[in-house]
């Protein structure tokens, strides 16, 4: 048997691939390094046996990411038509193996721009939010973002530059406000970028069940509903009245102005949380990435947002 090895360090070989899986040797593998996640390395590797996305975690994400529950999440949003299945999980390796959808296309930031995807791209999030499934990570926003700023102080560093106590006593505030219980939380993805929304294209329909599915859920857990959508939206970006337009879709004419205002009130603390990751990284990571900009954007994004709370709802924080 081979030497157990840190595949971060190494290239990515054939012959590692064939490691992790056995079943296809003997057959013809072309392996690709994908771009994509931050802190990951993914490879797609492709042969008769099939088509296959590795993904080697990245150093030190076992501070905030537990991966059995990462794998229960994939497993049980595959089984409903959301994610795409899960092949292999080797935690003692470090990998997580998946389907990877041939013929497929990564979003971007401004696919979301466009009205003929905006149900494509609804469809998964509302079929998360209403599958029933329950998750064993629970995701208080509230809690997740003290404990990220728990582990950011445990690394005995500092920015006073950034008013990390009074930003987390503001978030506080809101929570208290929104006013959502754990009893009313959802299955959430809690990452949902562009790039983790991967749309079948013209050729392959025949091929899956559904036209798109997500990806990358390594931050999944029981968690408000509106937290998910508002989170989507900062990382996507996109003007107010396209949020509105995805939000009319994802309400179907059903409360359309709660869940927004719901949704407004949610989008400081994901920016706070990657904020705070993000400087978490900063200290621990040897990936070549400018973390600090990346999170001085982020928190500056959430201040922003606290200021429309008070401007636009006249919220008292």
């Amino acid at each position: 048997m081979s030497e157990i090895r840190n595949l971060l360090e190494v290239e990515f070989t054939k012959d590692i691939f064939f490691e992790l899986m056995p079943e296809w040797r003997g057959s013809e593998v072309d392996v690709n390094i994908l771009s994509g996640g931050i802190t990951n390395k993914l490879y797609r590797a492709q042969s008769e046996m099939g088509d296959v996305a590795v993904r080697i975690y990245g150093d030190k994400t076992e501070l905030f990411i537990n991966r059995d529950y990462e794998a229960d999440a994939m497993e049980k949003m595959a089984a409903v038509g959301i994610g795409p299945k899960l092949i292999k999980y080797l935690p003692e390796r470090s990998v997580t193996i998946i389907e990877y959808i041939t013929g497929s296309y990564t979003l971007k930031s401004p696919d979301f721009l466009k009205e003929e995807l905006r149900d494509k791209i609804v469809d998964p999030i509302r079929k998360i939010h209403n599958s029933g499934i329950v998750l064993p990570k629970l995701f208080n926003p509230l809690i997740e973002v003290k404990k990220m700023a728990e582990i950011l102080e445990s690394l005995n560093v500092s920015y006073p530059e950034f008013d990390i106590e009074g930003i987390i006593k503001t978030l506080a505030k809101i929570f208290e406000i929104a006013d959502i219980p754990e009893r009313e939380y959802t299955a959430s993805h809690n990452d949902l970028l562009a790039e983790n929304f991967i749309m079948v294209t013209s050729g392959y329909e025949e091929k899956y069940s559904e036209p798109m599915y997500i990806i990358d859920w390594e931050y999944a857990g029981m968690a408000p509903k509106y937290y998910d959508i508002g989170d989507m939206f900062q990382e996507i970006l996109v003007p107010r009245e396209v949020e509105q337009s995805i939000i009319e879709h994802y309400c179907d004419g059903r409360d359309f102005d709660k869940t927004l205002y719901l949704i407004e009130l949610f989008k400081p603390f994901p920016d706070i949380y990657w904020f705070l990751w993000s400087l978490i990284q900063k200290n621990i990571s040897t990936i070549e990435f400018d973390f600090y900009t990346y999170g001085k954007v982020k928190y500056e994004n959430a201040n922003a947002n606290v200021k429309y709370l008070k401007d636009e709802y006249g919220v008292k924080i």
